[in-house]
């Protein structure tokens, strides 16, 4: 925690400019909605914020056990902040299994919550302690403050008649208003949102209601230990706007919509459910009355090529998938580069090969986006780079899609998906419409008549009299789009296809230098949810001298005109990025750029400290 020097005389609590917390607990104990009301509150209450959900991918693990271990880290701070912070300064351990998984993370004197309760020979077992930590010396250097909270737990919410089971799973929320006294956050919001959840059975709510209040009272009237005591953190000085707490998986959602919008198109999202993207389907699937028809289909071919069929028909086909879809999907994709027809495709990337990690981060699809499908097959590949940047990507990925009659991926990531931030909210009349403007006269008509700007061909809507047509996967006539296996009309196809797509470089923006000099020792390179932990790290190099500067980039293929200038104005080149080397492999191969890679594979976003670790140990090098 970072602490002003002065404390507020007034209410008694100590002023900080920043702090990471960390709820951890078995995967049934509530965790992320314990992290998501604390973060939602912290919203509310004016202050930045960034988040990190990290839980195990079985639905039910086996309770007490280490690989059962759930988690939320929720970092908020009185000024802008881009990541949810390298390590947590407070972490709260509802069980052995917890303490085991996170405690190697707490910072050295960081405040350790510890729910005594659950620390019986059993669970100790299970978590593979020999003897109970809270009884030696190996926690003396942390700031422990031991509360039996499932005893406490119990007590709170006796008066409601609840089983025994019922009554412990209300143990998080009794957390969660310890934690809210601590950090001087309101319950009300969270009193309504159970109201809300629980209205079907009020005397739920109600006892949840009352075990958050206990937690509360609890802080407020216990006498706490040397060292701990309550916190103010003051609110963030941020743009001046409306804002609201979002996920990158809610502004896809609504970005997605937003492009539809500005199109004067309906949407058909045709999906099916993977962990991470699932989410996207559940927002949309809300939101009907908006111009959007979503469908849940019985696998991944099918919903994508249900999405081809949609735009087929004049509308415009969205499909959704993690890794492993994608992977089934690439045929059907190949079809809709082969009938030039518009489709979205956002790919939220999770840990693989396979199966993979289902609930950890990676940014493993990048080369097989842009070059995984059979034939040369061109589309265009974008990138987010924050939950709040993936609205504005959708819309864009909507766009280009219309535009150049072409498939659009658009690579989030499972980190992206589910953490949060406040987001502005933009002014709707801000962005420019691209009305879609289906072909209607049928004189000289063919399906495969050019723009000859775009090369993007024409958009005839089936049925329309004199427009009658069809098209397929096999190779078509430049001249008619017709069945054609002239092998000229194939070589001039497909240089057509490549050249369609390479010319959206020039409706792109040019790449921009996110922080620091337009040249110097080095650039960093990144894209995705590296974003936050670049541009700190950066910001951290700079403010100790150091030449270094960031760029993100966000269109992966085509890339921006301007990139190749911009990387021969630096000595080094440094691309942090969560995979073995995509990126990286990129810029050497059509840039050649001797950019150096720094590779994480974990299943976790990169932490500060490493990429400025980087930063100066290459610099120090050179």
């Amino acid at each position: 925690m970072d602490t002003f020097a002065s404390t507020n005389s007034t209410s008694q609590r100590e002023l900080i400019e920043s702090v990471v917390i960390r709820f951890a607990g078995d995967s049934g104990d509530g965790m992320q909605l314990t992290g998501s009301q604390f973060s939602d509150t912290t919203a509310l209450m004016g202050n930045d914020l960034s988040t990190l959900p990290d839980f195990p991918a079985e639905i039910r693990a086996p309770a007490g056990t280490t690989f059962g271990v759930s988690g939320f880290q929720v970092h908020f701070a009185a000024h802008d902040i881009m990541t949810p912070g390298d390590a947590p300064d407070v972490l709260v351990a509802m069980n052995p299994a917890a303490l085991k998984v996170n405690l190697r993370d707490l910072k050295p004197g960081g405040l350790l919550v510890v729910n005594t309760g659950a620390f019986t020979a059993g669970n100790l077992k299970k978590a593979g302690y020999d003897k109970n930590p809270l009884e030696d010396s190996s926690l003396d250097g942390y700031r422990l403050l031991k509360i039996d909270i499932t005893k406490h737990t119990l007590q709170s919410v006796e008066s409601f008649g609840l089983g025994n089971k019922e009554a412990v799973r209300a143990k998080n929320m009794w957390t969660l208003g310890l934690m809210m006294w601590m950090f001087g956050r309101e319950r009300e919001s969270t009193a309504e949102w159970l109201r809300g959840k629980f209205a079907k059975n009020p005397n739920i709510a109600e006892a949840n209601i009352a075990a958050l209040n206990a937690g509360h009272v609890y802080g407020e009237t216990a006498e706490m230990p040397q060292g701990i005591h309550a916190y103010e953190v003051p609110k963030a000085r941020l743009q001046e706007g409306h804002y609201r707490n979002v996920t990158g998986n809610e502004a896809t959602a609504w970005g997605l919509l937003t492009g539809g919008k500005l199109a004067g198109l309906e949407l058909v999202l045709g999906s099916y459910p993977i962990t991470p993207a699932s989410t996207i389907l559940h927002t949309l699937s809300n939101l009907r009355a908006y111009g959007i028809t979503t469908f849940q289909a019985e696998d991944e071919i099918a919903a994508v090529c249900a999405a081809i069929g949609a735009s087929y028909a004049g509308s415009l086909g969205i499909t959704t998938t993690s890794g492993p879809g994608l992977a089934l999907k690439t045929e059907a994709i190949g079809l809709a580069v082969s009938t030039e027809l518009p489709l979205v495709v956002v790919d939220v990337q999770r840990g693989g090969p396979s199966t993979g990690l289902p609930t950890k981060t990676e940014q493993s699809d990048l080369l097989f986006a842009v070059y995984g499908r059979n034939g040369d097959c061109p589309l265009v590949v974008l990138a987010a780079s924050t939950p709040g940047d993936c609205f504005t990507m959708a819309v864009e990925a909507v766009r280009l899609a219309t535009k150049y009659m072409t498939p659009v991926i658009l690579l989030t990531d499972g980190f992206l998906a589910n953490s949060a931030e406040p987001w502005k909210i933009p002014d709707i009349n801000s962005f420019e419409p691209f009305p879609v403007k289906h072909r209607t006269d049928p004189a000289g008509f063919h399906p495969f008549l050019r723009d000859p700007q775009t090369l993007a061909r024409n958009w005839a809507i089936p049925g329309t009299p004199g427009l009658e047509h069809r098209i397929g996967g096999l190779e078509k006539n430049y001249d008619s789009g017709n069945i054609s296996y002239d092998p000229d009309n194939h070589h001039k196809m497909v240089k057509v296809r490549a050249a369609k797509v390479a010319g959206v470089a020039d409706d792109i923006p040019l790449q921009k230098i996110d922080q620091g000099d337009d040249s110097g020792d080095l650039l960093v390179v990144g894209w995705g949810s590296t974003y936050g932990a670049i541009s700190s790290a950066v910001l951290g190099a700079r403010k100790a001298g150091l030449k270094v500067s960031h760029a993100h980039i966000r269109y992966m293929h085509p890339m921006p005109k301007n990139l190749g200038e911009v990387l021969k104005r630096f000595k080094h080149v440094l691309v942090p990025e969560m995979n073995n080397g995509m990126l990286v492999k990129l810029l050497r191969s059509d840039y050649l750029v001797d950019a150096r890679g720094l590779n994480k594979i974990a299943g976790q976003p990169f932490k500060i400290a490493e990429i400025e670790a980087e930063i100066r140990g290459l610099l120090a090098s050179s």
